[in-house]
């Protein structure tokens, strides 16, 4: 499929800040901040009530899940998410614009956009270069906090974009899809901790993290330079392809990545590395700290 035809992915600040602008922001228009930090570093919604770009409402990821689940940030139901969602006035109608403010220039962003397309919601973008450069280039902040009117909204879960830890062991044998890791090389080889987790990776997995599709200004890289990544780690986008990490956030990088060139059908494991270690057996976990200790 021509990227061209495909919903618009990415959109500028320039794009944006006409957009506010104009006073396109409300029932045809939302942006979102879909930030999130570790607690002991950053308060995300905080920082968002002291400045976030003007109309915007915060997403939050530690709400729009499933707590049931004993992994971080499991997608939520159906109901859940057209209930939260519709609380910030967002409907099937409505273009959603994303962002966060982490210093990388995008982090949670691509995963709340994964979450609208999961969930059936087409009309979405990321706000390429987000908060950090929004700020840098000059664009207004602003305290005030929006109530926009609550929306109808009909979520309709998507599950070619969505995968389990059943259907990632089943692959192990089938090989019907690729797949790719979306965390830093020391994580996917078993050489560091995980943020107390004994990390490897997934057998067949490749890595390609999620950080080498930005640029050192916190931009999503030209397409033929992701094109390129790809081509080296000999990623076939003609073919099914899986996208796993930590805990399903980063993930949503290769996928938005793919995206980009004019592939939308990119899967998430969602569980990834959390699930996976807690759940597989010691045979399907590969890992070079396992080697060294032998």
């Amino acid at each position: 499929m021509a990227s061209q035809v495909l919903p618009r992915a990415l959109v500028t600040a320039k794009w944006l800040s006409e957009a506010i602008r104009a006073q396109r922001v409300g029932p045809s228009l939302r942006v979102l901040d879909a930030s999130w930090y570790p607690p002991q570093e950053r308060n995300a919604r905080q920082e968002f009530r002291e400045r976030h770009i003007p109309g915007a409402s915060f997403f939050d990821i530690e709400e729009c899940r499933d707590k049931s689940s004993p992994y971080d940030f499991m997608l939520p139901s159906e109901a859940h998410f057209a209930d939260y969602v519709g609380h910030l006035g967002i409907s099937n109608d409505t273009h959603v614009v994303v962002y966060d403010g982490d210093k990388l220039g995008t982090f949670y962003a691509p995963r709340a956009w994964w979450m609208f397309r999961v969930f059936g919601h087409k009309e979405v973008s990321v706000l390429n270069g987000g908060f950090k450069n929004w700020v840098k280039e000059g664009h207004p902040v602003t305290a005030e906090v929006s109530a926009p009117a609550p929306a109808v909204f009909k979520a309709t879960l998507d599950k070619a974009l969505l995968k389990t830890f059943e259907e990632m062991v089943e692959n192990l044998a089938s090989r019907r899809f690729q797949v790719v890791d979306s965390r830093p090389e020391g994580r996917f080889r078993g050489t560091e901790l995980d943020q107390g987790l004994e990390s490897g990776h997934i057998p067949g997995s490749v890595n390609i993290p999620f950080h080498s599709f930005l640029t050192e200004a916190g931009h999503e890289k030209s397409l033929e330079e992701i094109q390129q990544m790809f081509q080296e780690k000999k990623i076939d986008l003609s073919k099914p392809l899986t996208a796993t990490c930590r805990k399903g956030v980063t993930a949503c990088h290769i996928a938005l990545a793919a995206f980009l060139c004019g592939k939308p059908d990119v899967a998430v494991y969602d569980g990834s590395w959390s699930e996976w270690f807690h759940r597989a057996p010691p045979q399907h976990k590969v890992s070079e700290m396992k080697r060294n200790k032998a």
